[in-house]
């Protein structure tokens, strides 16, 4: 076995760190900052590329500090008051005088979103002129990775990265780029495991603050009946004794009114995964609830927490960053699964099995944007983790070639990350059409 402790945490660095309001709009709120920034004056014309998947996701989501939805708001906050040096917390120092503006700002100008010609999952070109200069802006890959930026004629920063061919979406061909080779796609879960297992609590320590940001959130859904309520209705349910004081309902509960409160925008960070705040909640919260019934150590609390956020990496490398099903569902809930499966003690066998049964249950369930209900899939997602691993902990798993779960844990990941990506393509398509029709976007 390798030992690759190192470049894990060298990952969870990277991947879990704080974010501001739904990631997908917050990066396009950056990559709009960043280009106003270099612009240097007032925008006179605005063009706005972003990949299928940030316009879905973007779409219909609440934004933190103002009541309207979606990307246009977003754009106007990112150029009236937003400081592409704070990353995805970049709509966090905007105050009531620079919302109001921005909101005036989104009134009175026009702003051009338009879907990218690409198969990127996450994408976002920004295109600035005025009156003097021009100004573009790339971000690809991850919410937060520029990897193209250009005033003028001069060139600041290039990647490599960037396709310049890619434009607004036209025809039927579409561009995407080579992947490149990762730690992930060569290593497995029970890898992933052992080194987790043998990392010094001070080096991923940190994944701690990640509890206490996760819980304020949710602790302020179940007291606000933020969003729709699905987290406030689940603890009033359980007042009411309609529903168990049990770990299940613990899980439900706390991730789903971190949901709430966040999608309906509450201005409040969060702790993400993977690119992904709903990911956070996910792969975070299920495995508090397993604290506050069971309490454990910091040192095992932060290790079952490496796991959650690498196996939820390791899922995500196959299934996409951003894909047609819900990530939530079929990637964080799945980490959450293994790391509670490790927290009762579970050997290999029984993190395994947790795993399989996370894809044999939730693998169907599609991502429609991010928005308020998001809160019941987070539910699901949180009761299916803990489900998962209880059943593993008894012995019970399912067994080879059942639907797609292969002859082995990795084969059955890839079989997922076959069917989320290529199987579900053209779903995503109609997915965004439907949502298009009922917002009426054309």
């Amino acid at each position: 076995m390798r030992d690759i402790r190192k470049e894990l945490i060298d990952i969870l660095i990277s991947e879990v760190k704080p974010a501001l309001g739904c990631t997908e709009p917050v990066a396009v709120a950056l990559a709009c900052a960043k280009a106003k920034e270099l612009l240097g004056e007032e925008i006179v014309e605005n063009r706005i590329l972003v990949s299928p998947s940030i316009y879905k996701n973007g779409m219909c989501v609440g934004i933190p500090g103002t009541e309207r939805l979606g990307l246009k708001i977003a754009v106007a906050m990112g150029f009236v008051g937003g400081h592409s040096e704070n990353g995805l917390t970049v709509l966090e120092t905007l105050d009531e005088a620079q919302v109001k503006e921005s909101e005036l700002y989104m009134d009175t100008t026009p702003i051009n979103v338009v879907p990218a010609q690409t198969k990127d999952k996450v994408f976002i070109e920004v295109d600035l002129r005025g009156k003097n200069n021009i100004a573009k802006v790339v971000i690809k890959e991850k919410h937060d990775n520029f990897v193209y930026l250009q005033k003028n004629q001069e060139v600041l920063l290039d990647t490599g990265d960037y396709n310049n061919n890619v434009g607004a979406k036209a025809v039927d061909e579409k561009i995407v780029t080579e992947k490149k080779e990762t730690l992930m796609d060569t290593t497995n879960v029970e890898e992933i495991v052992n080194n987790v297992e043998k990392m010094e609590f001070e080096d991923i320590k940190f994944l701690l603050d990640g509890i206490k940001m996760n819980l304020d959130i949710a602790d302020y859904g179940l007291e606000n009946k933020a969003g729709i309520g699905v987290g406030f209705g689940i603890k009033k349910a359980k007042e009411e004794g309609y529903m168990a004081d049990d770990l299940m309902t613990e899980a439900m509960m706390l991730t789903a009114a971190a949901s709430d409160a966040r999608m309906a925008g509450i201005k409040m960070p969060v702790m993400s995964s993977n690119g992904s705040g709903n990911h956070g909640l996910t792969a975070i919260l299920p495995i508090v609830a397993y604290n506050n019934k069971f309490p454990q150590s910091d040192e095992k609390l932060a290790k079952a927490l490496a796991i959650s956020h690498l196996v939820t990496g390791y899922i995500k490398n196959y299934t996409g960053r951003l894909s047609a099903v819900c990530g939530c569902g079929v990637a964080a809930s799945t980490g959450a699964a293994a790391g509670i499966s490790w927290l009762m003690d579970g050997d290999m066998t029984h993190i395994k099995g947790a795993i399989e049964n996370m894809i044999a249950n939730l693998s169907g369930m599609i991502c429609d944007g991010a928005k308020a209900g998001c809160a019941l899939k987070l539910s699901s997602a949180a009761s299916a983790a803990v489900q998962s691993a209880i059943i593993a902990k008894q012995g019970f798993h399912v067994p080879p070639k059942n639907g797609i779960v292969g002859d082995k844990l990795e084969q059955s990941i890839k079989n997922l990350g076959k069917v989320s990506d290529e199987g579900m393509q053209v779903t995503d398509e109609v997915i965004i059409d439907v949502m298009n029709d009922i917002n009426k976007v054309k």
